[in-house]
C-alpha cells in the first residue's frame, strides 16, 4: 500500500512532502493493525479448543480482519484497483475524473457564485471609501504613481515604433493634410481682428524698429552716400541722411503714438483682404495648399516628426518615473486628491461604489460560467493516475481511519455475535 516510486518523485513542495510522510505512517499503522490481527487470529484459533475464552478472541480477531480487508478494499478502490485486479466498479477517480471535474465546476457555481451570499456581497460591495483612505497616504500614493510608471515603461516598450509612427502620420494626413487650410486660417485671423490681437504685433515691431533706428543712425548715412551721385558733396549727403533718420524715427514714434494711424489701417486692410481672399480667391486659397503642401513634404519635417515621438515617449518615461521631476509630483498630488474625494464626497463616492458593484454583478453573471468552467477543463486535462495520487495525497491520510475504525468496528462486531450466539445456542 505504500506509494509508488514514481509517485514520490512527483511530489515536489514541502507541504506534499509532508502529506506523503504522513500517508506513508497512516497506512503502516492501519497495515500494521490488520497484520496485528492476523497474528491474534492465528494463535487464538486451535486454542479456542483448549479453553472457551479463547473463542471470543478469535471471534474479535475475525471481524477486525473482515472490516479491516473491507475497508481497504473500499478505500482503495476509490484510487486504484485493489491488488491491481481490475475488479469492477473500482479506480473510481482515474475513471471518473470527468465527471468530478464537472461536479466540482456545478458546485461552485450553484454555491457560490449564483448563490444568495455572493449577490448580497455585490449589493454591498462599498470599495470606494477604503481606496480613498488607502490612496490618501502619502507613500500609498508614490507606490501607485511608481506602478503607474512602470506599467508605461513596459507598454512603451512592447509599442512597435514602426506603427505609431505610421498611426502619427496617417492621423496628420487625415487632419492636417487633407483639409483645406484657407477657411481655417480666415477664421483664426477674422478673430484675431475682431479682438484686435494683432495691434500687440504692431507695436512689438514698430517699437524694436524704432529703438534699432535710433541706435543705428550711420546705416542712414551710407545708405545716402552709396545711393547718392558722385559730384554730390559730403555735407549734403549727410544732412539728407540726418533728415532721413528724423523722419523715419518721427514716424514710427507716430505709428507707436496714435492708435489711428495711417500704417495701423494698412495692417488692418491687408488683413481684411487676405481674410477675404483666403476665403474667396481661388488664387489665393491655391497658394496656401502649395504651401501647406511642400511643408509636410519636407523630409526634415518628416525626420522632425519621426523623431519626436521617440523623443516624448522617452521623456515622459524618465518624468515619471523620477520622484523628483514635477510630472511625477503631480502624479501622486492627483492620485491624493482623488482619495481625499473618495472619501470626502459622497457623491463621488456612491458613483465609484454603483460602478464596482455593477461591474462585479456583470463578471458574475457574464463570465461566472467561463470561470467555473476552467474547473472542469482543468480536471479533464488531468492525467487520470495523477489526478488519483494527487486527491490521495490530499484525503488518503483521513480515509486510513477508516480502515482502522473498519478493524475496530469489525472486531466489536465479531466480539459481539459470538457472544450472543454463544448465550443463545
Amino acid at each position: 500500500m505504500s506509494l509508488s516510486a514514481a509517485s514520490d518523485q512527483q511530489v515536489l513542495s514541502a507541504a506534499s512532502l509532508e502529506r506523503a510522510a504522513g500517508l506513508r505512517r497512516m497506512k503502516s499503522v492501519a497495515t500494521g493493525l490488520l497484520v496485528a490481527l492476523a497474528v491474534v487470529f492465528v494463535i487464538a484459533f486451535p486454542l479456542q479448543e483448549v479453553h472457551p475464552a479463547w473463542g471470543f478472541v478469535r471471534a474479535a480477531a475475525e471481524g477486525g480482519m473482515v472490516g479491516a480487508l473491507a475497508d481497504w478494499f473500499a478505500v482503495t478502490a476509490l484510487f486504484r484497483h485493489p491488488a491491481g485486479i481490475p475488479v469492477p466498479h473500482t479506480a473510481l477517480i482515474p475513471r471518473k475524473k470527468d465527471q468530478l471535474g464537472a461536479a466540482l465546476r456545478e458546485f461552485v457555481q450553484e454555491n457560490f457564485l449564483d448563490s444568495d451570499v455572493a449577490r448580497e456581497k455585490v449589493a454591498g460591495l462599498q470599495v470606494a471609501h477604503a481606496a480613498g483612505g488607502w490612496l490618501r497616504q502619502d507613500a500609498n500614493a508614490r507606490r501607485v504613481a511608481g506602478e503607474v510608471a512602470t506599467a508605461a515603461r513596459h507598454t512603451m516598450a512592447a509599442t512597435d515604433d514602426e506603427a505609431v509612427q505610421r498611426l502619427l502620420q496617417q492621423l496628420m494626413q487625415k487632419h492636417m493634410v487633407e483639409p483645406d487650410w484657407s477657411p481655417t486660417l480666415a477664421g483664426v485671423l477674422d478673430s484675431v481682428l475682431a479682438g484686435r490681437h494683432h495691434d500687440k504685433v504692431v507695436e512689438l515691431v514698430v517699437n524694436h524698429t524704432g529703438d534699432w533706428v535710433a541706435a543705428h543712425p550711420e546705416m542712414f548715412i551710407e545708405t545716402v552716400r552709396r545711393r547718392s551721385p558722385e559730384w554730390s558733396p559730403d555735407m549734403v549727403d549727410r544732412l539728407l541722411a540726418e533728415r532721413l533718420h528724423a523722419e523715419t524715427l518721427k514716424y514710427l514714434a507716430g505709428i507707436r503714438s496714435d492708435p489711428d494711424h495711417e500704417a495701423r489701417r494698412s495692417v488692418d486692410d491687408w488683413l481684411d483682404r487676405l481674410v477675404r481672399d483666403m476665403r474667396e480667391d481661388p488664387d489665393t486659397r491655391a497658394s496656401v495648399e502649395r504651401f501647406k503642401a511642400s511643408l509636410f513634404a519636407d523630409e526634415r519635417l518628416r525626420g522632425w516628426a519621426s523623431r519626436a515621438w521617440t523623443t516624448l515617449r522617452d521623456s515622459l518615461l524618465d518624468a515619471l518615473a523620477d520622484p523628483a521631476s514635477d510630472l511625477h509630483r503631480a502624479l501622486v498630488a492627483a492620485l491624493q486628491d482623488l482619495g481625499g474625494r473618495l472619501q470626502d464626497d459622497a457623491e463621488v463616492r456612491e458613483r465609484v461604489d454603483g460602478y464596482a458593484q455593477r461591474a462585479a454583478a456583470y463578471a458574475l453573471s457574464s463570465y461566472g460560467p467561463q470561470l467555473t468552467g476552467v474547473i472542469e477543463e482543468t480536471v479533464e486535462r488531468w492525467d487520470g493516475e495523477q489526478t488519483s495520487r494527487t486527491l490521495e495525497l490530499l484525503v488518503g491520510r483521513d480515509l486510513q481511519f477508516i480502515r482502522i475504525n473498519g478493524s475496530v468496528v469489525g472486531a466489536l462486531a465479531g466480539l459481539a455475535i459470538h457472544t450472543l450466539a454463544t448465550l443463545l445456542f
